[in-house]
C-alpha cells in the first residue's frame, strides 16, 4: 500500500510543467529570439538580413556614445537605490513601532504607489515638478531659490520621480527582514549600556543587511531597465539604456542594434545581481557562523 501512495520520481516535474512552460514561452522564448536577432546585420535599404555578425556589439562596445548612456543609467540606478535605501529604511523602523490601525493606514499610503498606472504615476510628478508646479512655487514662497529649478527633462526630475516609484519595493524587502528581527535583541543592547544610535548601528541594521540589499537588488534592476519614467521626465535630454532601445527599435528601425543593447542591459543587471546575491550568501554565512 505504501509503494502505491509513494510519490514517482517523476510527480514534481508534472505538477511544475504547466508553470514551466509557461514560464519558457512568456520569459526564455522571446529572451533566445532577441539575442538570436541581435546578432543579425542590418541595411539601411533592405532592413533586416538573414547573415549574422558580431558587428552590432562592438558598435556599443565601441562607441563613446552608449558608453554615456550606460554610465548615465547606472548612475541613475545607483542614485535611486541610494535614496530608496535612505528613505525606505527609516520609513520601515517607523512603521514597525506603530500601533493598529495607524501601522495598516501609513502602509497603505507608503504602498499606494504601486496600485497607480507608472504612466498615471508619472504624468502627475511632470505636473508637480514642472516650472509652475507644486514644487517649484514651494521653493520660490520658501525663499529657497530665485527661479524656478528645471526637474523637468533633467537627471534629477527623472531620479525623484524613480524614487518615489521604488521605494514601496525596499520597505517591502526590509520589512521581510524586520518581522525576523527578535525585539528584545535591541532591548538587551541598551540595557548593557549602548546608546541608541550605537545599537541600532551595531545591533539591529547587520541583520535588516540582508532585506535592504535584497530590496537594492529589486530597486536597482527595475530603475536601470525602466523606461516610461526616464521618457516623460527625461524627455529627449535624458537617454538611457531603455529609451535608446525603444528609438532603435522604433525610430531607427534598426531592430538588431536595439536587441544587441538590451541583451548588453539584461546581462548587466544579471552580473550585478548575482555580485549582490554572493553579497548576502557571506552575509547568511557569517551570521550562522556566530
Amino acid at each position: 500500500m505504501a509503494d502505491v501512495l509513494a510519490p514517482r520520481p517523476s510527480t514534481p516535474w508534472v505538477l511544475s510543467s504547466p508553470a514551466l512552460l509557461l514560464f519558457i514561452g512568456i520569459l526564455l522564448v522571446p529572451l533566445g529570439l532577441t539575442a538570436l536577432l541581435s546578432f543579425n546585420v542590418f541595411d539601411g535599404m533592405r532592413g533586416i538580413q538573414p547573415s549574422y555578425t558580431l558587428h552590432n556589439y562592438v558598435e556599443i562596445l565601441t562607441d563613446s556614445y552608449y558608453h554615456q548612456i550606460f554610465i548615465r543609467t547606472g548612475l541613475m540606478a545607483l542614485g535611486v537605490t541610494a535614496l530608496c535605501v535612505i528613505l525606505g529604511v527609516p520609513e520601515t523602523l517607523i512603521l514597525a513601532r506603530m500601533q493598529a490601525p495607524w501601522r495598516g493606514l501609513f502602509l497603505v499610503v507608503i504602498l499606494g504607489p504601486l496600485l497607480i498606472s507608472v504612466v498615471v504615476r508619472t504624468l502627475g510628478w511632470s505636473i508637480l515638478l514642472g516650472s509652475q508646479g507644486m514644487v517649484n512655487t514651494a521653493l520660490q514662497r520658501l525663499g529657497v531659490v530665485d527661479e524656478p529649478v528645471r526637474f523637468l527633462f533633467s537627471m534629477l526630475g527623472v531620479v525623484i520621480a524613480l524614487t518615489h516609484v521604488f521605494v514601496p519595493f525596499m520597505v517591502i524587502a526590509v520589512w521581510s527582514a524586520l518581522q525576523k528581527l527578535d525585539p528584545q535583541v535591541e532591548h538587551a543592547g541598551r540595557s548593557l549600556g549602548a546608546t541608541a544610535s550605537t545599537s541600532f548601528r551595531r545591533v539591529v541594521f547587520p541583520q535588516l543587511l540582508p532585506g535592504v540589499l535584497s530590496g537594492s537588488i529589486i530597486v536597482f534592476a527595475l530603475a536601470a531597465s525602466a523606461f516610461a519614467t526616464p521618457s516623460i521626465i527625461g524627455g529627449r535630454r535624458v537617454k538611457v539604456v531603455a529609451t535608446a532601445t525603444y528609438d532603435e527599435f522604433l525610430n531607427s528601425m534598426n531592430w538588431p542594434l536595439g536587441a544587441a543593447i538590451a541583451v548588453l542591459l539584461l546581462i548587466a543587471n544579471v552580473v550585478i545581481i548575482v555580485g549582490c546575491n554572493r553579497m548576502l550568501e557571506r552575509r547568511f554565512k557569517q551570521v550562522f557562523a556566530s
